[in-house]
């Protein structure tokens, strides 16, 4: 049987996970879902989709967790793009033309109808205890949401994020421009997980329409607080991005990283305790 990371490192305080764009495809799909499950994290969510919002609340309301229908954005107001899937509506128009070189992209981002919206920023969001685990959604928005969340960004410690390579959206900021901004924040980017790919039109895999080839269109990328900042960390957020960087993204090498940072700032040395139960994970695959 596996050891629980909790009996590795001890006295891990229970993380505030802050989700925007929390509309899922379904329970359980969410990437922070075992740690909530287990009674690990917190989780307040942002769902402007009335209907995903209310199914959010009755899935999740029972284990404590909260979502809002609110716009989270630049604090300006706006328009919301909607289209015929609710995962796919934005704040930026779709780039019809764009979409309609690849197959199966134009026929789930469909526009359908423009709603003046009002937008919150992150900053203006009070949050009891802060924020360990930043997780955004929201179709090409991510950026706007960053910017008026300067002050906000200064506690988090993991961010992971939807972005583009290809502008889906008319005028959406690209990875690039995330990038760059989230690096000027003190951010250390980390990985991508999975991309999502589609072929150009008129090739099409009959059987896996979705099927790309060479393309990449968009991804998650996962950033955490910059190492040379750790230094300013206390003990209780190093264990707090140690959970997550272990039990959500399987990253050992950081992991370790942060445990020796701990040894080294108090003398808790967890780092055998941890050697030993990646040796196990392993051993019972």
């Amino acid at each position: 049987m596996a050891t629980d990371i909790l009996e590795v490192v001890p006295g891990i305080e229970k993380i505030s996970i802050l989700d925007i764009g929390a509309n899922s495809q379904g329970e359980g799909t969410e990437p922070y879902y075992e740690l909530a499950q287990r009674g690990m994290a917190r989780v307040i969510g942002f769902e402007p989709d009335a209907k995903g919002c209310a199914e959010l609340n009755q899935m999740y309301g029972a284990r404590g967790d909260r979502y809002f229908p609110h716009f989270v954005g630049d604090g300006s107001p706006r328009v919301f793009h909607e289209t015929n899937w609710a995962l796919t509506g934005s704040l930026y128009p779709p780039n019809v033309a764009l979409l309609q070189w690849f197959n199966g992209l134009y026929e789930v981002t469909t526009p359908v109808a423009q709603h003046p919206v009002s937008t919150v920023r992150l900053d203006d969001i009070e949050i009891d205890g802060g924020v360990d685990l930043l997780k955004i959604d929201i179709q090409g928005a991510e950026l706007d949401v960053f910017k008026g969340g300067r002050r906000a960004l200064q506690d988090v410690l993991v961010i992971q994020t939807e972005v583009e390579f290809i502008e889906l959206y008319q005028g959406q900021p690209l990875f690039a421009e995330v990038d760059t901004f989230l690096r000027a924040q003190g951010f250390f980017f980390h990985t991508f997980l999975g991309f999502g790919q589609r072929a150009f039109k008129p090739l099409v895999f009959p059987d896996q329409p979705s099927r790309g080839i060479r393309q990449y269109i968009w991804s998650d990328a996962v950033y955490f607080r910059h190492p040379d900042d750790w230094k300013n960390l206390s003990i209780a957020q190093l264990k707090k991005m140690f959970l997550i960087m272990s039990e959500m993204y399987q990253s050992a090498d950081v992991c370790m990283r942060i445990l020796e940072t701990i040894r080294a700032r108090n003398g808790e040395d967890y780092l055998g305790a941890y050697l030993e139960k990646l040796r196990n994970d392993i051993a019972a695959v």
